[in-house]
């Protein structure tokens, strides 16, 4: 299966590296005179620089923390400017620039997109555009590039927000077809085996009775006691096998109650069974198992069932991990047993039909899984399945 893209699974450290870029950007443009900095820096302006690039830096939080962002970028701006005027600190190479960084354009976004607040959202904005747009040293270039560095990122946030909502909508509707869908092929399906089960049970039973009647017709009139007998052996069987088929039919012909195999949960008991009849058994499980939906459970544990069968048939002596790995878009299982210690029953080892891991690749195929089997490099065996963590069914409904 595969993995999300890079920028889901690694978001940490995407806005670790922006926050960096942003940060040597606005370093870099206020050492060529682009905002605040003076002809003739001093130490106050080196100090300002620092304190400037750990601002940009709280842009690596601008997700979980949003107005903590546009809280520090505004205090540090308005920091600046107080030092400009009144206070005359600083004096700017060029007083008609922005002294706010660039960051400011990044920071702004983040409110609208990740804050579920919008009345505290609004209000840090307006207050953040205030201290950018500096009104009370009014003039039309530094008011108009101010009022753009906040004004562009919450209207990209807007967007982006009821883009991200429409795209929800689509999924969950596409979903919700898939598994109507589904349910109509299940009833088609049901519908289908309930004619083919009275089809069956009208032509099967009518010629298996036929070959009954005509053994008791034999037993009756045969001379000798041989073709007596077995021409009773013939009836007997023949109404054997229509009490089976009538069970057979039976079955057919009722609703499925469901499959009740154990999901993920019944890992441990498999585990503790193992254990008891003497093979050292470790299960490891790392994330979330409600992320697996009970389907991909199930299957699941059929894998895990037949891998320990299998190490007790075919390795005596052997020592098991279980490794389970649950993640949003896939559950992985790995069974790895170490080189037996004995050699195996041959009685054990030749029973079943020897097709457990084909069937096995059948099933995990057919939810859109995959599943690898063989000979390990330290001489053990090892199985391992990837399965998708959801799969619509007609269970998903209920």
């Amino acid at each position: 299966m595969a993995e999300g893209p890079w920028h889901q699974e690694h978001r940490v450290a995407l806005d670790v590296a922006i926050a960096v870029a942003f940060g040597l950007l606005d370093t870099g443009l206020t050492l060529v005179h682009a905002t605040w900095w003076p002809d003739r820096p001093g130490p106050l302006a080196w100090v300002i620089l620092g304190v400037q690039a750990l601002a940009c830096g709280s842009l690596a939080i601008r997700r979980i923390a949003p107005l903590t962002v546009i809280g520090v970028l505004g205090a540090f701006t308005l920091a600046v400017t107080l030092l400009i005027s009144p206070v005359g600190a600083l004096t700017p190479a060029h007083d008609g620039n922005s002294w706010a960084p660039l960051s400011t354009v990044l920071a702004a976004y983040g409110p609208l997109f990740y804050q579920r607040n919008r009345k505290a959202a609004l209000v840090a904005l307006a207050a953040f555009t205030v201290v950018i747009m500096r009104p009370w040293d009014p003039s039309v270039t530094t008011m108009t590039i101010g009022l753009l560095r906040t004004a562009v990122g919450p209207l990209l946030a807007l967007y982006f927000d009821a883009r991200r909502r429409m795209v929800c909508a689509l999924v969950e509707r596409a979903e919700r077809a898939e598994r109507e869908q589904h349910l109509l092929a299940e009833r088609a399906r049901a519908e289908e085996r309930a004619r083919l089960a009275g089809e069956m049970h009208d032509v099967v039973t009518h010629r298996v009775s036929l070959m009954v009647l005509q053994a008791g017709a034999l037993r009756v009139t045969a001379k000798d006691e041989a073709t007596r007998q077995a021409a009773e052996d013939l009836r007997a069987t023949g109404c054997q096998a229509l009490e089976e088929l009538r069970d057979v039919v039976g079955i057919l012909r009722a609703a499925s109650d469901g499959d009740h195999t154990p999901s993920v949960g019944g890992f441990d008991d498999l585990v503790a069974e193992s254990v008891a009849v003497g093979i050292p058994t470790e299960l490891i499980q790392e994330g979330d198992p409600a992320l697996a939906s009970p389907v991909m459970g199930r299957v699941a544990y059929r894998v895990l069932r037949e891998a320990l069968t299998n190490v007790r048939k075919h390795a005596p002596g052997a020592r098991v991990t279980v490794r389970v790995e649950y993640a949003e878009t896939r559950l992985r299982l790995t069974v790895h047993n170490t080189p037996p210690t004995g050699r195996p029953s041959s009685a054990l080892a030749g029973s079943g039909s020897g097709l457990g891991i084909t069937h096995l690749r059948q099933r995990v195929e057919l939810v859109q899984g995959r599943l690898r089997a063989g000979p390990s490099p330290d001489g053990g065996f090892g199985v391992e399945a990837t399965l998708p963590a959801y799969v619509p069914t007609a269970e998903s409904t209920v």
